[in-house]
Formats: structure tokens, C-alpha cells, sequence
């Protein structure tokens, strides 16, 4: 992928998926969450269990599940804004609630969870407290992150980040994917 600026054009990136040129700005996506990233490959392949929307670690003692889930990052300074492809975890009670009504496009409901996701730009974004919301039409869940979690990234959350902070945000995701 790569980012440039052409006068009086919004800034472009080539999208290393589709291979098309996009001028809004991509998601910054992970494909799994962290605590499945720390496996190593033998353990990847013994203990777990992962596809596009969830993920599943099979300790001896116990284990760990986790949701993909999306949030919106608001850019002051821009009528955009910049969207995330997360994780999360959950409870074995909301995680089996989740998955059991993963194809009902009318279910709502809202859980709690933790984020599972080192996001660029935090020294660690793992472990923070959010609000997990579904939605209808079977749209991956919205997190909101607890705004009383004292950690620069739910202060930025509410807050809202620079155009320039987000490109930056882009640029790096896309040079460590690259």
C-alpha cells in the first residue's frame, strides 16, 4: 500500500487487498487479536481457533475468546473519520450469546469486553475497558471505550485526533503491513 497527494485531490493509497486505488481512507484493520499474534505457530496451530470474526484460545485451564468488532476514531479538523477493525474480548456468557445469534439481523444487545488490539501511535492499547454494542443488519459490533480508563487513547477517543495524526496513523499501519 502507499499513500500520496496530488493538488486538489484528497490523498490516495493503493489498497494491497483489491489492488485498486482508493481516495477515502482505508480502516485500519488487524487480522487477529494480539493475544493470538504472541503464539507462536506451533501454538497458533494446537490451541487455536481463528477465522474473520472470531477467535478462540484453548488453554489447558482455561479459554480465551475474542469478537472482531469496528471503531470509529473522530478526526477534528476533517468532515472524515478514521475506522478500525478491532478485537475484543469476552466472557464465555456473552461470547456464546454473540455467536449464537451471529445471523440475526434484528438482535441488539450490548456486552462488556476488553480490547484485544495494539493500536499504532500507544505504547499499549491491550486491556482497556469497553462498552461492546451490536447492531442490526449483522454490521460487526461497536466498541466505546470506558471515558473514566485513564490511557491516551480513550482520552483521544473523546477527544478526537488531528487529520494529520491520523494520516500518520494510516501511513504507519501501512508501512508495517507493506
Amino acid at each position: 500500500m502507499f499513500w500520496k497527494k496530488r493538488k486538489n485531490k484528497l490523498t490516495e493509497f493503493k489498497c494491497s487487498v483489491c489492488g485498486q486505488i482508493h481516495s477515502d481512507w482505508p480502516a485500519l484493520t488487524f487480522k487477529s487479536p494480539a493475544n493470538y499474534d504472541f503464539l507462536s505457530e506451533q501454538e497458533k496451530s494446537e490451541l487455536g481457533k481463528l477465522d474473520s470474526d472470531f477467535c478462540e484460545i484453548h488453554y489447558p485451564d482455561q479459554i480465551d475468546r475474542f469478537i472482531r468488532v469496528t471503531l470509529t476514531q473522530k478526526v477534528n479538523d476533517t468532515c472524515e473519520n478514521l475506522d478500525y477493525g478491532l478485537w475484543v474480548s469476552l466472557s464465555e456468557k456473552s461470547y456464546s450469546d454473540y455467536k449464537a445469534n451471529f445471523g440475526n439481523e434484528n438482535y441488539e444487545t450490548g456486552y462488556f469486553g476488553w480490547l484485544c488490539s495494539n493500536i499504532t501511535g500507544y505504547e499499549s492499547t491491550l486491556s482497556i475497558p469497553c462498552d461492546v454494542m451490536t447492531k442490526t443488519g449483522n454490521s460487526r459490533p461497536e466498541i466505546f471505550p470506558h471515558q473514566d480508563f485513564d490511557h491516551p487513547f480513550v482520552r483521544d477517543y473523546y477527544d478526537g485526533i488531528t487529520k494529520a495524526e491520523a494520516e500518520k496513523r494510516i501511513n504507519e499501519m501501512i508501512k508495517n503491513v507493506g
